[in-house]
């Protein structure tokens, strides 16, 4: 029976939980919960670390820009969309006319050419010839660059923002 209690009474567990401390399996536990909130701290970190880089790239693409004389505009400066949303947040403009089937005739040439085109018609009357739809400036900005090489595209091109 001596032996019996010994053997109950004989691990560090018995005699932490008699003391008011923390078991082998709470302490398990515990350092379970702060891998886990480690683990959500390092994800957090690292999308804001994605945010920054984006909005430094962003920042540098609106410097070059500047640098550039480009042209960014936004929908609501010019009137608003007449109908429908584009689903992309950019675009560049290559062309905006007054008579929808010159810009339906441009859109066809561009598609033909490999550039998928999207009439984006705005309240003030025009009807605009969209390429190389993005969601990201710095992905907009470096369609340009490119874009610009090609017979097709206008020195006035330009990116439309889609807010």
């Amino acid at each position: 029976m001596l032996l019996l209690t010994i053997f109950l009474t004989g691990s560090c567990d018995f005699f932490r939980s008699i003391a008011g401390r923390p078991t082998s399996s709470e302490i398990a536990q515990k350092l379970i919960q702060i891998k886990s909130e480690e683990a959500a701290h390092k994800a957090m970190v690292d999308s804001l670390k994605k945010v920054e880089k984006a909005y430094a790239d962003s920042l540098a693409v609106v410097d070059s820009m500047s640098k550039k004389k480009e042209t960014l505009m936004n929908t609501t400066k010019l009137g608003g969309l007449d109908s429908g949303v584009p689903y992309a947040k950019y675009y560049i403009i290559i062309g905006s006319f007054m008579d929808k089937a010159n810009a339906k005739r441009l859109a066809d040439k561009v598609g033909n050419l490999g550039y998928p085109a999207t009439l984006i018609c705005f309240k003030n009357g025009y009807n605009a010839v969209g390429v190389c739809p993005s969601g990201t400036l710095v992905d907009v900005y470096t369609a340009l660059n490119k874009i610009k090489n090609e017979k097709f595209c206008p020195s006035g091109a330009w990116i439309l923002a889609n807010n």
